[in-house]
């Protein structure tokens, strides 16, 4: 079992930053994706971001509505996915889950449906 904390979350005016922290505890994998959805209110669930750890190596996949803005990383060391938030936008607005699935390659990084574990959420609120 893996557990999923985020925080960072909190309110900021357009234009302004966060970071967001997932700290993964319970069985880790040295190989896996870690990924950062949002929801709005009254909107789906959405794919942020996503760092694939593989055999090869690491590589980022972002969603067009950020790229540029916000960059994911991870520490392995602990245990813990970033998510850098730049320059952003009312729309930015929304709860955002950290998520981890164990599967590295056969179903797209944005597929919410194939992640294994979830966070809890930390809500972020752009103010225009």
């Amino acid at each position: 079992q893996v557990q999923l904390v985020e925080s960072g979350g909190g309110s900021v005016q357009a234009g302004g930053s966060l970071r967001l922290s997932c700290a993964a505890s319970g069985r880790t994998f040295s190989r896996n994706v870690m990924g950062w959805f949002r929801q709005a209110p009254g909107k789906e669930r959405e794919f942020v971001a996503g760092i694939i750890i593989s055999a090869s190596g690491t590589s980022t996949v972002y969603a067009e509505s950020v790229k540029s803005r916000f960059t994911i990383s991870r520490d392995n060391a602990k245990n813990t996915v970033y998510l850098q938030m730049n320059s952003l936008k009312s729309e930015d607005t929304a709860v955002y889950y950290c998520a981890a699935r164990i599967k590295i390659t056969g179903t797209p990084v944005a597929r919410a449906g194939d992640y294994d574990y979830w966070g809890q959420g930390t809500q972020v609120t752009v103010s225009s």
